[in-house]
């Protein structure tokens, strides 16, 4: 018998139609269900570009989902207003008994999801929130005592040994596809309309939506056997490249899950940890909002920095005089983009190096990063900082030389980026200052006219960096 009810699915960071818990429960349970996706003002308005690639990759993973709702025989209604409002006026004009939305973590996004909550019960319907973002939420994997994990590897052991088929199984739409409610058949507004423009997303090879996901996933596949060995090098194509789909949800976490852990093999089974560290992040955010502000050690609230704003903007700019970073924040600037080594090294300078606060450069990538999640990124500089969930030591300071030496050996990553730099014979790609007159000569490079010599002394700004962090932890 096929259900009378009809309800609502608001598509947010999940923008597929396969294997899509919120979609899959209304379709289940309803006779007829609509869909919608809101241009929330309340997001974008804020955004300090209207040249956004991350709008644009939206825009076209909106555009490919509404094609392929309606192939289905159903519709997407798209609206851009504020989604608080825009969707229990919507869902008011439909006569929904329910609004179906798979859950979101961020402190924002909860909120504005009681909000509307509130307003759906107080019309008579009701809020149904889905997992959907990972495979194990909020205090799904726990300690023996139930508590929080703080650390990785602890969780890492008690998420695998939770992992079942069931929790990679698909959840399949297609058995009720019938019941997919059409929607006007509106045109998809501009990204002019929402008041942004084209940016080089196409240029970057981007490919956004479902098809754009699937064919990375199919790449990846072929080279992921090599994904241990090749994962630090960033001049390697060795990664899988589908952070971003993560982000907007264009493929599924389950998806991703129940191949590495089918797959086996070293390669696999490092990118599951990877995949891990993803849920872990959501976890820790979900439990402890309060890390969006403050250290998740909060003894580390104390520290006291020091760096200056000269050193800020060399960073910002990607003219510290270490090329490795300098070519990681030229990458970001010019892409989006930060493959993951980089963004440790990258955060590591800028905290124990420059003596610059952790969170002025979380709020960088916050605006760059083209797979920006509130959750890993939060998780990431902190972990750099080591204010955060780690089991290593504050005193671990990465040393941006030698980390280039050791996954940047040829200097190809560097010389892609830094053109300053590209005829610098290898010994010295690493460290420029170190080159002799006749090296200079050769290369045509002068460093303090033509690259920048370093903004500050590695071993000196360490020994600032275990003072500082030596007087929170009493010495």
């Amino acid at each position: 018998m096929v259900p009378a009810s009809s309800a609502l699915v608001w598509f947010r960071r999940d923008l597929r139609a396969h294997d899509h818990a919120a979609l899959h429960s209304a379709l289940a349970a309803h006779g007829a269900v609509h869909c919608v996706f809101v241009f929330d003002r309340d997001i974008l308005d804020l955004l300090p570009s209207r040249a956004d690639r991350r709008v644009e990759f939206i825009w076209e993973s909106v555009r490919e989902l509404k094609a392929a709702l309606e192939a289905r025989g159903g519709g997407l209604w798209v609206v851009h207003g504020r989604a608080r409002e825009e969707i229990p006026r919507l869902a008011a004009r439909l006569g929904v008994a329910a609004v179906y939305a798979n859950r979101d973590y961020e402190p924002e996004a909860v909120a504005r999801d009681a909000h509307v909550a509130r307003e759906l019960e107080r019309d008579g319907m009701d809020f149904r929130t889905r997992k959907d973002q990972v495979i194990f939420e909020r205090d799904e994997v726990r300690t023996r005592a139930g508590g929080d994990f703080s650390v990785f590897t602890p969780y890492r052991k008690a998420w695998l040994a939770k992992l079942a088929p069931a929790h990679v199984a698909t959840l399949r739409t297609a058995a009720h596809a019938a019941r997919l409610a059409p929607a006007p058949q509106a045109a998809l507004p501009r990204l002019e309309d929402l008041g942004f423009s084209r940016t080089n997303l196409a240029a970057l090879g981007i490919s956004a939506g479902s098809s754009g996901g699937a064919g990375l996933l199919t790449r990846f596949r072929r080279r992921i056997d090599r994904y241990a060995e090749r994962r630090d090098y960033p001049a390697l194509d060795s990664t899988s490249f589908l952070s971003i789909h993560l982000r907007f949800g264009t493929v599924s976490i389950r998806e991703l899950v129940g191949y590495a852990w089918k797959h086996g093999g070293a390669g696999a089974q490092a990118w599951l940890s990877e995949l891990i560290w993803r849920d872990f992040y959501f976890m820790i955010l979900a439990r402890r909002p309060d890390v969006v502000e403050h250290a998740f050690r909060r003894e580390f609230d104390a520290l006291r920095f020091d760096g200056s704003e000269a050193w800020w903007q060399a960073w910002c700019e990607g003219r510290t005089g270490y090329p490795l970073v300098d070519a990681a924040m030229r990458q970001l600037e010019q892409t989006g983009a930060m493959h993951n080594r980089l963004r440790m090294v990258a955060a590591s300078f800028l905290v124990k190096d420059l003596g610059i606060d952790w969170r002025r450069g979380e709020r960088f990538f916050a605006v760059r990063l083209n797979d920006y999640d509130l959750a890993a990124n939060n998780g990431g500089w902190q972990w750099a900082a080591s204010t955060g969930c780690d089991a290593q030591p504050w005193f671990r300071i990465f040393n941006p030389v030698t980390q280039s030496r050791k996954f940047d050996p040829q200097g190809e990553f560097i010389r892609r980026h830094v053109p300053e730099l590209a005829r610098v014979l290898q010994p010295f790609v690493h460290a420029p200052w170190t080159m002799d007159a006749a090296a200079r000569h050769a290369c045509g490079c002068m460093p303090g006219a033509d690259y920048p010599l370093p903004v500050v002394d590695h071993a000196e700004a360490r020994r600032r960096t275990l003072a500082r962090y030596g007087a929170i932890r009493g010495g």
